[in-house]
């Protein structure tokens, strides 16, 4: 099972449907695509700070070897060290770049693949949609029909 961390963009407009369509899922765990082709993968996910800051230690990373005179071996591993932490923190990147750029973080969804996360989130979500879109006069209505406030949902009902 994985899981997906769920993020919602700013608003564009009202239509809700279309705002549906540009949530983001964010898998937790190893990234093979971020550890392979770290910089391409950031440039696909437009994470441009994580780029300038991944050249950044990349450059004072290959200055430090080639300033204490390490062999080719020290410089091959050092390069297999920074992919895999990019490997590792792929995840952790994209969502720090969401949060940054004011997408909300709604929380997480825990399924089998993509699809089967974005049907869990959104059977869970529509609804809580659709109550909040009632007029407040109907919710007051429906929740001034019962005299019970608490787990049972009449008085005198069995537990």
């Amino acid at each position: 099972m994985a899981v997906y961390s769920v993020f919602e963009p700013p608003e564009r407009n009202n239509e809700a449907a279309a705002h549906a369509e540009r949530f983001t899922f964010v898998r937790d765990g190893f990234s093979w695509s971020a550890f392979m082709f770290g910089p391409v993968w950031m440039l696909w996910h437009r994470l441009w700070l994580v780029l300038i800051g991944y050249i950044g230690v990349a450059l004072v990373l290959a200055l430090a070897v080639r300033l204490i005179g390490a062999n080719d071996g020290v410089r091959v591993w050092s390069v297999f060290f920074i992919a895999l932490l990019v490997g590792l923190e792929a995840a952790s990147l994209r969502r720090w770049t969401l949060a940054r750029r004011g997408w909300n973080d709604l929380g997480i969804v825990v399924a089998d693949d993509l699809e089967a996360a974005e049907r869990r989130f959104f059977g869970a979500w529509a609804p809580n949609i659709r109550e909040q879109a009632r007029p407040a006069a109907a919710s007051l209505r429906m929740s001034s029909s019962s005299d019970v406030i608490g787990l049972f949902p009449e008085p005198g009902a069995n537990r």
